[in-house]
């Protein structure tokens, strides 16, 4: 099988954010309310500084209202939301001033924790100072001095928000309006430390001072069936990013956190790697012959950990030569680890579990620095 040739990352196309999107279908839909014209095209000014034109593919009058309709494009970034419609119907109102709403597939927050209060739909911060500012600029333009009223919706958005975070955080109906740049960096890890953020966030606002923390979907179920008695809220997919949700937990006053993966991520995490993505740094095979040798593995077994290929090898060799004891002590090498990131502060516990879901080793209740 051939394999793909990776783009250059400076050849990426950049998309747009949801939040981009759907100021330019309100802005098409608001002139047209005015002029009484079909839109073509809107132009908005983003958050980094630059204008952007979308495309209105499709404008819908009735009595009192319109409605206009773009296709989100997220560029090269592999987004759940990259080819949703997004439509915006605005209408005038009685009462002076901007009225600001989510329909069809527009979540609605109903947990605290997150920048949008509760019962309102989910369009974060940003996006909603981009809405205003440009329905603001466009009413002044054709100096027009009447109240607006705006509907975002996202028709298939409740079932592409089956692909997100939003049901754990509370945001139950649909898809976030979201975007603090505007645009999509290709591959960016910026969106998943927002939800990491969004996700600690709820879990402290509803009551949990235990969290845990999962580097993917099959580790968290093993964590799930590990701490049955903590609430969904606790459990957080952290993925890569296991510094720097520790340090979110701490910042936020979570008391205890608990790691919870396997053996190639932690591998890492032990040797004090805090971002374990494949490529941020190799496997160090001579700490973990260290390891082996603290638990008192034999110097045949040590020389096979030297030798070996990955992190799950080297598990498979600690489980043959009855070494189980290495991954208790792998587990408390994460939580010192972590301690040292975060300065302490903290209970951690660790447990590494194998791709079966059989449970390797365990740490619990750790809170200083040797």
């Amino acid at each position: 099988m051939q394999k793909k040739n990776k783009k250059d990352p400076s050849q990426m196309r950049h998309g747009y954010t949801t939040g981009a999107c759907a100021t330019a279908v309100t802005k098409a839909a608001l002139t047209a309310l005015i002029t009484g014209e079909a839109q073509e095209t809107a132009t908005i000014h983003l958050p980094i500084g630059r204008d952007a034109t979308f495309t209105i593919e499709k404008s819908l009058f009735t009595n009192d209202a319109v409605s206009c309709e773009t296709i989100k494009d997220g560029g090269d970034d592999p987004d759940a939301t990259h080819g949703a419609t997004i439509v915006s119907t605005v209408s005038w109102q009685h009462e002076l001033g901007i009225t600001l709403d989510g329909g069809v597939g527009v979540g609605r927050v109903t947990k605290p924790g997150l920048p949008v209060a509760i019962g309102e739909a989910a369009i974060n911060p940003v996006p909603r100072k981009m809405l205003y500012s440009t329905i603001e600029e466009t009413l002044s333009e054709f100096n027009v001095k009447r109240g607006v009223k705006v509907v975002i919706s996202v028709p298939d958005g409740e079932e592409i928000a089956k692909n997100t975070l939003n049901g754990r955080l509370g945001i139950i109906g649909g898809i976030s309006i979201l975007g603090t740049r505007g645009t999509v960096v290709p591959f960016s890890s910026s969106a998943y430390r927002a939800s990491v953020v969004e996700a600690i966030s709820v879990a402290h606002a509803t009551g949990n001072d235990h969290v845990v923390l999962t580097t993917g979907g099959r580790s968290e179920r093993y964590a799930m069936k590990q701490y049955e008695g903590l609430p969904e809220e606790a459990f957080i997919e952290m993925g890569d990013f296991v510094g720097f949700a520790i340090k979110h937990c701490k910042l936020k006053g979570i008391k205890r956190v608990s790691l919870v993966g396997m053996m190639g991520k932690f591998s890492k995490v032990a040797q004090g790697v805090m971002m374990v993505h494949s490529k941020s740094a190799p496997i160090n095979f001579e700490f973990l012959a260290q390891l082996a040798k603290d638990v008192e593995a034999s110097d045949e077994v040590v020389n096979e950990v030297l030798a070996a290929n990955t992190a799950s090898h080297v598990g498979e060799i600690m489980i043959e030569t009855g070494n189980r004891n290495f991954f208790d002590h792998l587990c408390e090498a994460c939580c010192i680890s972590s301690l040292k990131h975060v300065e302490g502060g903290l209970v951690m516990d660790t447990a590494i579990y194998s791709m079966k879901g059989e449970l390797l080793g365990r740490a619990d209740g750790i809170d200083t620095i040797d």
